[in-house]
């Protein structure tokens, strides 16, 4: 890790909103090699680049982009409900969380800065791997698919956190590992922070001006003084 003195400082801010897979918890790559096999199973051949565009996605975007690289004759409801059934039997001994999240939440907790989740992800989902991870009962409030009408890379997530937490938008940290998740942030006014997992960050998303940090751990060392 960078000395703290190489590390960007965050300005202040009152709430952080987290994303949840890939930002709290360790499940793209599990999620990944899951995506490869139903597609195989189902006789498509899943590609790097199809994968790396459903990262942080909804579920209505997944079946617009599966629709529109293997045609109409995809099926992705049951594509969807192999990839849940899999995951879940896979996360029942427990869900790995990103190097760094339990730390920098437990921090905020004690430091009484609210926190938040605002995920692409339906409740069921996100509500089972954040309670399997040990995380569910930290955080002020959950958003997830089901809570929106227009999901990421809409504001609407994030905005509905900010809303609920009580705190203006302008004055909350986002941390997202997508683009259409910083885009999200990025859009609903919040300072944002992107720590990468399986996506890069392309130049337009560091056009926006966006912070990018190798971990959470960098994160907290950004956010508070030691």
């Amino acid at each position: 890790m960078k000395p703290q003195s190489d590390i960007l400082r965050l300005a202040p801010f009152r709430a952080v909103i987290f994303d949840m897979d890939g930002t709290l918890l360790d499940t793209e790559s599990v999620f990944r090699t899951i995506v490869f096999e139903v597609c195989t199973d189902l006789g498509f051949e899943m590609t790097d680049a199809v994968h790396m565009s459903m990262v942080g996605g909804s579920h209505e975007r997944t079946n617009q982009l599966l629709i529109e690289a293997y045609g109409v004759s995809f099926p992705y409801s049951l594509f969807d409900e192999r990839c849940r059934v899999i995951m879940r039997e896979r996360s029942h001994g427990g869900v790995p969380v990103k190097p760094g999240a339990r730390e920098l939440v437990t921090e905020l907790r004690e430091r009484n800065i609210p926190t938040a989740v605002a995920t692409s992800s339906r409740n069921p989902h996100a509500h089972h791997h954040l309670g399997a991870a040990g995380l569910l009962d930290l955080f002020e409030t959950i958003v997830t698919r089901d809570d929106v009408i227009n999901p990421k890379p809409h504001p609407e997530p994030y905005l509905t956190a900010a809303r609920r937490l009580g705190v203006d938008p302008l004055h909350c940290l986002a941390l997202e590992d997508s683009d259409a998740g910083v885009r999200a942030a990025h859009a609903a006014g919040m300072q944002t922070v992107m720590v990468p997992d399986l996506v890069h960050p392309s130049a337009e998303i560091r056009a926006l001006g966006i912070a990018v940090m190798e971990s959470l751990d960098h994160v907290r060392l950004a956010a508070f003084d030691k």
